[in-house]
């Protein structure tokens, strides 16, 4: 084995970057470690906030109730906030570095010469909720329950590379990798940890309802089950002085509130019923986020800036679907969309449209492929559609002048009838004489107003569309299944995107129930590329092999790509909270106020 410190990491990278850096208290995937050894605390927090208080907000995810205490199983909801409050991993990412990590429940990291494992010392003062020490057992049965077939598909395929993990003495462990990958440590390190006693004896899927055991900052405390949660500071956290933790979790309690829809929620925050909220809605930011409260002050909204690459947005085919197969009919139904009427109508024009899937990023297509990607494409040429190498990388239709949705539709047209789709008996029909119907599935009528000039966009090909809202529930169990033909989807932007591509566009995971392949592609080509985005050991590489991915998927017309905004919206209320002067670069909105606010002196 080998410990590279700061020191040493920074002479690695003045030779060349021969291999990624790594530290004793930290690692970097492209060697970037900004804090060293000893740090005091992150520069985002200010390390003498006040413990105390409480906050109330509400999900910023799609949730509609909860029915479980497990999040790494495939049935069932569990409630928010479980995972960043309850667990805790081995190292921990931070707000400043997008593929560094700190560590957390280990002292220190090593990576092997061959750079085929890793090994973690655990701190003797890690405890879980339960007093007991976080030992090397515990590290290795959360991997062996986490890749289990009760476990959720995405674990498993997240950690697919990951070949075992063994012990060596109560406090040392090593994760032996299947190949060389750079991201490997990170994503070991990334890895939920629990205790063995945590549903003991009973398989992983049947562990529901049972208190989770953890040693994260907060405990489950009061639950209205299926309605809201409140997580109670553990007094007693093990990491409280720590460096990666101070100024940190600074609520006594935090609750979340679960609302059936959008309308019920906004007015229970004018009417003081919890404390923070994020926008996601344009109009309902112009338009509803406003009245005497937010005149006074009493509610203050707020845009926030941020450097993080854009969010993925749009609506996806469900190509498993014999309709949806050709991407000519693909690329037709995105034509019909008028994004410049919807941004001038409906959003203020609040949003840029996205392009590709990594918006705002280095790692988004552009023109023709420059040799970098070429040096990847070209061995996958008898897999790859001859446009890929001759035509700039397509770009969403546009109704901008001299462009018109008019000129887009007749495009559209030709295209469905080079695949067989002609108009005929009152609808767009196949040789079979099937016609031609789509069904948006929703979990919110929110997006109505998006979907029913859409609907009658599509209505002039003969198209027939309609618009379906059920229950966030009922739309989880369709999705694990694959049954839909088009659902609004919303992905968070990564700096370094890597594994996860795997389980969203890898072939293995289109045929595996739950995972997040919702789109079904399967590609030796996409496949290919995921590899070398997950073997790059430079941030070149791995902007040449993202950049190759998503030329390849945009070729392939897989989604109509919405809109995504560079800011984020929240509101809460005033002199409830205070914050630090510094906001940091990279951060999830919820995962800063959370992580890093205080309560004001009247609310502690």
């Amino acid at each position: 084995m080998i410990r590279l410190l700061a020191k040493a990491c920074a002479v690695a990278g003045l030779l060349g970057g021969l291999a990624p850096a790594w530290a004793a208290h930290a690692y970097a995937q492209f060697g970037d470690i900004k804090y060293p050894p000893g740090f005091a605390h992150f520069d985002y927090v200010n390390p003498a906030a006040p413990k105390g208080g409480s906050i109330v907000l509400v999900p910023p995810t799609r949730v509609s109730n909860f029915d479980k205490y497990n999040p790494f199983t495939l049935k069932g909801i569990a409630p928010p906030g479980l995972d960043g409050l309850v667990f805790e991993s081995l190292l921990t990412r931070n707000f400043d570095e997008p593929t560094t990590a700190y560590g957390l429940l280990a002292e220190d990291v090593e990576v092997a010469a061959d750079r085929r494992s890793v090994t973690f010392r655990l701190r003797r003062i890690a405890r879980f909720h339960n007093g007991d020490p976080v030992l090397a057992q515990d590290v290795k049965h959360s991997f062996e329950m986490l890749t289990s077939k009760q476990a959720a598909p995405q674990l498993r395929s997240y950690f697919s590379d990951i070949e075992r993990v063994r012990t060596v003495d109560d406090r040392t462990v090593i994760f032996e990798f299947k190949r060389v990958n750079a991201e490997l440590p990170l994503i070991a390190g990334d890895m939920p940890v629990f205790s063995r006693k945590w549903g003991a004896g009973k398989p992983f899927d049947e562990i529901v309802t049972d208190i989770p055991i953890g040693s994260g900052p907060y405990k489950i405390g009061k639950v209205n089950f299926g309605r809201d949660i409140t997580y109670v500071r553990d007094p007693q956290y093990w990491a409280r002085d720590l460096n990666v933790r101070r100024g940190m979790f600074n609520f006594d309690r935090i609750t979340f509130q679960i609302y059936k829809d959008n309308t019920a929620q906004l007015e229970g925050f004018k009417a003081g019923e919890f404390d923070y909220i994020q926008a996601f809605i344009a109009r309902e930011w112009a338009r509803q986020y406003t009245g005497p409260k937010f005149a006074s002050g009493e509610l203050v909204k707020r845009e926030l800036p941020h450097g993080n690459a854009g969010d993925f947005q749009g609506f996806i085919f469900n190509t498993r679907r014999e309709k949806f197969k050709d991407p000519r009919v693909r690329e037709a139904i995105g034509l019909a969309m008028d994004f410049e009427w919807m941004n001038r109508q409906l959003f203020y024009n609040a949003y840029t449209r996205v392009r590709g899937y990594f918006p705002s990023s280095d790692f988004e297509a552009k023109g023709l492929p420059g040799p970098d990607e070429l040096k990847l494409l070209d061995p996958l040429r008898p897999h790859l559609d001859p446009a890929v190498f001759t035509q700039e990388v397509p770009q969403p239709p546009s109704t901008r002048p001299p462009g018109s949705l008019r000129a887009n539709l007749r495009r559209a047209k030709q295209l469905l009838a080079e695949a067989g789709w002609t108009y005929r008996d009152g609808a767009l029909r196949n040789p079979q004489g099937e016609a031609l119907t789509l069904e948006f599935l929703d979990e919110s009528a929110s997006m109505g107003r998006v979907v029913t000039p859409y609907i009658g966009n599509l209505a002039k090909l003969g198209i027939q569309a309609s618009y379906r809202v059920v229950d966030f529930a009922l739309l989880q169990k369709r999705l694990d299944v694959f049954d839909f033909d088009l659902i609004s989807l919303r992905l968070r932007g990564s700096e370094a995107p890597g594994s996860e591509l795997l389980d969203r566009f890898g072939s293995q995971a289109a045929d595996t129930e739950g995972s997040s392949n919702l789109i079904g592609v399967k590609s030796r080509a996409v496949d290919a590329l995921i590899e070398h985005v997950m073997s790059a050991t430079t941030r070149a590489e791995l902007v040449a092999s993202l950049r190759a991915l998503d030329r390849v998927l945009r070729f392939g017309h897989y989604v109509v790509p919405h809109w995504y905004s560079s800011t984020y919206r929240i509101a809460y209320r005033a002199g409830r909270f205070e914050q630090p002067r510094t906001i940091p670069r990279h951060y999830p909105p919820e995962g800063w106020v959370l992580s890093t606010w205080w309560a004001a002196p009247g609310n502690r």
